[in-house]
């Protein structure tokens, strides 16, 4: 396992910087222009399956192995869904008071999508299945290019200077690395923090649930790109692949 996140890590921070680095030097008004929704939809629906199906179920055994019986796998889950929501919210209030072009909304997109990028590695370096490691690896690169993508866009949009722009690019390119590298620590040391993993179980959980339905609200994959039902079938494809996943987990 350690081999292939390893792999995961190099993979994942190769096609994060190279789906970033076109944005740095040529000026590209949206995302929309590079743009896969196949490979969006089938990312949505794992995403939504490997929240519901297995992270919440394994985080919530743990912690009622921990003797803890409030639901809170599912209240950090919870928390998580809405605080990802809220960061949006303020990122379309932003753009509505001071344009796509402010400084403080790219601060905003790279604050929100690391999290959404640490959680992902997070995930994935919890995962003790290889099965599930590796759908949970390629639903990462299925939506890392793409994010990675439009983040350079808006950083690039901003009056920040190059290398401001430069710096927040790398601090998301890194955040699932990072996300692995503590996320397989965490498995190794849950003997001396046995909560570490029910924890970040659930707020990867939170992560992926959102992630799969409204991030990016009205551009989201279940809101706009359902209207095709070929891209909806790719979405049921998605989340029927990690339910039979779970049979053998």
């Amino acid at each position: 396992m350690w081999t292939f996140k390893l792999i995961s890590i190099l993979s994942i921070l190769c096609i994060t910087l190279i789906s970033g680095l076109f944005p740095f030097f040529k000026k590209i008004s949206s995302s929309e222009e590079q743009s896969f929704p196949i490979a969006e939809s089938l990312a949505a629906g794992v995403f939504l399956s490997v929240a519901l199906i297995h992270m919440l179920g394994t985080a919530s055994d743990g912690f009622y192995k921990l003797h803890y019986h409030y639901p809170f796998a599912f209240l950090l889950a919870g928390v998580m869904f809405l605080f990802l929501l809220w960061l949006e919210h303020i990122g379309q209030e932003i753009v509505e008071h001071k344009g796509d072009a402010s400084g403080s909304f790219a601060v905003l997109a790279t604050i929100m999508l690391s999290v959404h990028a640490f959680l992902m590695g997070a995930a994935l370096g919890l995962s003790a299945s290889f099965s599930i490691a590796v759908v949970i690896f390629f639903a990462i690169l299925a939506h890392k290019w793409a994010e990675s993508f439009s983040l350079a866009i808006q950083i690039n949009k901003s009056n920040f200077s190059f290398k401001m722009n430069v710096l927040l690019f790398c601090i998301f390119s890194l955040m699932t690395p990072i996300g692995i590298v503590l996320g397989t620590e965490a498995t190794t040391t849950m003997g001396n923090y046995p909560l570490l993993e029910p924890i970040f179980s659930s707020l990867a959980a939170g992560t992926f649930l959102y992630l799969g339905t409204l991030h990016g609200l009205e551009n989201a994959t279940l809101i706009k790109k359902c209207c095709d039902l070929k891209h909806f079938y790719f979405v049921i494809l998605g989340f029927a692949i990690m339910a039979v996943v779970a049979i053998w987990t």
